[in-house]
């Protein structure tokens, strides 16, 4: 694979006009084939992005809470079409929030339950914080209260989401939102521990990643990117009022936004999926689960939903975008192959079927991911 080396140029083409450093790593049929540092963690100090920098994942913590999540399932601990009151009893006789034809307000009877599956699929009808419909900003005032409370956890925000009636009907609809979160909450009540500790024992003592965690130790600190946010103008401003769910004292491990980690880590972690669930003789799934997990599980409804231009030609299944048509993407890569990304543009490539896995990391608002990803996709396969 000797033209990855096309990627050193394209990462220091990004820095140039986007983050202040950004690294890349990609596996190929167990062994790092490419591997690069560029740019810094600090501008202030002028600090270079390391190895052992540490970086905030955001979203990509989705992939690790489903892949906690069906490591129950290969167990026999639930049905991905049980209904979620069986474990989570407050989801019991949900509601949802309706239009009349005068554009007034009212609430009904959801027509089914939310399924287990619905959480992994972005189907629950339970959204995100915003201000686009009723359930958003009740969802607003939750999270406000979350921010001022360093004692909640998984478990309560779960009942208090529950307790918002939904923005449709299960099943109906593909919405982004806090199902993730409510997956860690199921994670804690099926495995007795809390998720932070399900996530050590299951996942990130076997693989070897001791750098991934929710609340940073104080000897690792200093090893923390600096997030920043780039203004139209070009300027980096460093944003640090988000760090806040880091710190020692909260109790709040969020399963959809919530992980630190580092390119190391997560790439042990990705090539784990990529090897059929296995990394050096320590099996975290199992094949035909990724399979499940990898495979579009959106209806042609749905899909009408996941509409972000960038993400053309994917499909989503167990919480993961999945390849399901290259020629609407314009995209190089194989049929299944499959990831996510995070809020401040680190993502994620696994393919099975080449064996490939790629992890890029940066800090940066706006991400400019549908910049930086569809290009390294590309060139990566355009090494195979």
């Amino acid at each position: 694979m000797d033209h990855l080396k096309k990627l050193s140029p394209l990462l220091k083409g990004f820095i140039e006009k986007g983050p202040a450093g950004c690294a890349l790593s990609v596996n190929h049929k167990g062994e790092t084939r490419f591997e690069d540092y560029v740019g810094f963690s600090d501008l202030k100090t002028e600090k270079a992005i390391k190895a052992d920098t540490i970086y905030r994942i955001y979203s990509m913590t989705k992939v690790v809470t489903c892949v906690a999540a069906l490591t129950l399932y290969e167990r026999g601990y639930f049905l991905l079409n049980d209904p979620l009151e069986k474990y989570l009893p407050e989801f019991e006789n949900p509601k949802v929030y309706r239009t009349n034809d005068k554009g007034e307000l009212y609430i009904t009877p959801a027509s089914k339950s939310i399924r287990v599956k619905d959480l992994f699929m972005m189907t629950s009808g339970i959204t995100y914080d915003g201000d686009a419909n009723e359930t958003e900003r009740e969802v607003r005032e939750v999270m406000a209260s979350l921010r001022n409370d360093k004692t909640i956890n998984v478990r309560e925000l779960s009942k208090a989401l529950a307790a918002i009636p939904l923005a449709f009907d299960p099943g109906s609809q593909w919405r982004y939102g806090l199902s993730h979160d409510v997956l860690a909450a199921l994670i804690e009540v099926l495995s007795g521990m809390t998720f932070g500790e399900f996530l050590q024992k299951e996942i990130f003592e076997p693989l070897s990643m001791q750098d991934t965690f929710f609340t940073i130790p104080d000897e690792k600190k200093h090893r923390l990117a600096r997030l920043y946010h780039r203004k139209e103008d070009g300027s980096l401003h460093e944003i640090t009022e988000m760090d806040f769910p880091y710190q020692q004292g909260v109790s709040f491990e969020s399963g959809g936004a919530g992980l630190l980690s580092t390119l190391s880590d997560y790439s042990r972690f990705a090539h784990m999926l990529a090897n059929d669930g296995e990394l050096d003789g320590v099996r975290i799934l199992g094949r035909r689960t990724i399979e499940l997990m990898s495979t579009n599980h959106l209806t042609a409804e749905q899909l009408t939903c996941y509409d972000w231009d960038y993400l053309a030609g994917y499909g989503y299944g167990l919480g993961v975008r999945v390849m399901m048509n290259p020629q609407a993407g314009g995209s190089n890569s194989s049929l299944g192959e499959f990831g996510w990304s995070g809020l401040a543009g680190t993502w994620v490539l696994i393919d099975p079927k080449e064996k490939l896995s790629a992890v890029y990391m940066q800090q940066m608002l706006p991400n400019f991911e549908a910049y930086h990803q569809p290009r390294l996709r590309n060139v990566i396969y355009g090494a195979l």
